[in-house]
């Protein structure tokens, strides 16, 4: 299904216009057909002399949009009930957003598309892993110890963010292992430190969690036997 949308924009000329017009579509909506998009000049402007008298060109875009799908059929309420806490939190960011839910072995994975995901991200992913907790306490509320593992991801950040904590884990462990002293790791939010713990223990390298949030850190140990709390 597709439904037909449109924005207005301005700019200094009628082609900056028409740019901003169309970035505004697709961050309203991902799903947008650009090659539908079609452009109406409402007003050319007037540059005006020494900034007196300048007035913005002016244009309209429309298009044509796949609809929001709605929710699978089959789809259970706790995956229902983490949709609907990721869409809510994304609406509230003013992000425009497909979110797609896969339930494997006691786990929600719930895939978010769409455009500007970076602020759904968030710097250093403290949005989505926020947005992850959230999710989770709801859930756990809601089904006790028979609640599902919930997992946020967007664009594909999981993925690359464990490749570069695997990195720093790696490169911390040959530190300690040189100097012979432990290394203390930047801080990290709960989701990347579990990341970071569960690589150093694949390394047989000993690892624990020191500090406050939100400045809690990973201390890395050579030997194994010096882990701590892993939290």
């Amino acid at each position: 299904m597709t439904e037909q949308v449109q924005v207005e924009a301005t700019g200094e000329t009628v082609g900056e216009a028409k740019w901003n017009a169309l970035h505004e579509l697709e961050r309203l909506h991902p799903q947008l057909d650009k090659e539908s998009v079609q452009y109406q000049v409402v007003s050319e402007g007037q540059r005006g002399i020494l900034g007196v008298g300048f007035q913005p060109a002016r244009v309209v875009a429309a298009g044509t949009a796949l609809a929001s799908a709605p929710p699978p059929l089959d789809e259970t309420d706790t995956a229902g009930l983490a949709r609907a806490v990721v869409e809510r939190s994304a609406k509230a960011l003013g992000v425009s957003c497909r979110v797609d839910v896969h339930e494997n072995d006691g786990t929600l994975e719930l895939v978010c598309s769409g455009g500007d995901l970076g602020v759904l991200i968030g710097k250093h992913g403290q949005t989505i892993d926020s947005i992850q907790y959230l999710a989770n306490a709801i859930v756990h509320r809601s089904l006790g110890d028979e609640a599902p593992s919930v997992v946020i991801d967007a664009a594909g950040y999981r993925a690359r963010r464990a490749v570069v904590l695997h990195g720093i884990a790696e490169r911390a462990v040959q530190q300690a292992q040189a100097t012979g002293q432990p290394v203390e790791l930047e801080p990290m939010t709960a989701v990347e430190r579990k990341v970071v713990h569960e690589r150093l223990k694949e390394l047989g390298a000993g690892s624990a969690s020191e500090g406050a949030e939100p400045n809690r850190f990973v201390v890395v140990h050579a030997d194994p036997a010096a882990s701590g709390s892993a939290q």
